[in-house]
């Protein structure tokens, strides 16, 4: 996906939002560290076209994976800044990339730490499939059916400098990591 495609793609999930639900009751809580920019996009875009600016959190999951022991010997623990309250809200978990589900699974449990929301949706700019969880997204950008040899990339220019998805073989990942 080039930049206009992400932009129509985030454009369409923040209406799709703002159909779905009341915009006055609606939070936002980008995963870290690709969803929080995913995130602000769709409250600014919501704001625009609702007139209503919804809350906006950013919730660190390293806690609450399942595979802490195997991702890193010292994770790095991120900030989680969630200072509205969850309960009668439609809060919507925004994160880049929809793969296996357990990130979403580890998002859900540290979201209901700090509260009971009335609901919790799932907006993604990319599902690639392979689902080990029975997870699905109510917003995608984009479906991007992949095999397991291939990694998705989302840069957003926060972050990244530029806009783009891309799909790269796995071993061409690693060596890019390494370099």
């Amino acid at each position: 996906m080039a930049a206009a495609d992400m932009d129509r793609s985030i454009t369409r999930i923040a209406h799709e939002v703002v159909e779905r639900n009341q915009p006055d009751s609606v939070a936002l809580v980008g995963i870290r560290t690709r969803g929080v920019p995913l995130a602000e996009r769709l409250r600014a875009l919501i704001a625009e076209i609702a007139g209503v600016e919804p809350p906006l959190g950013r919730l660190d999951i390293n806690l609450y994976r399942d595979d802490l022991s195997s991702v890193a010997s010292y994770p790095v623990i991120g900030k989680t800044e969630i200072d509205f309250r969850l309960e009668e809200r439609a809060v919507v978990l925004v994160d880049d990339v929809l793969y296996t589900g357990r990130t979403i699974r580890a998002a859900m449990d540290a979201l209901i730490e700090f509260g009971r929301p009335r609901r919790i949706q799932l907006a993604v700019l990319v599902d690639r499939g392979h689902r080990e969880l029975p997870i699905r997204a109510d917003y995608v950008g984009k479906n991007l059916p992949t095999s397991e040899q291939e990694v998705v990339h989302v840069r957003f220019s926060e972050i990244d400098g530029h806009d783009e998805v891309v799909v790269v073989v796995k071993d061409a990942a690693a060596a890019a990591e390494e370099r």
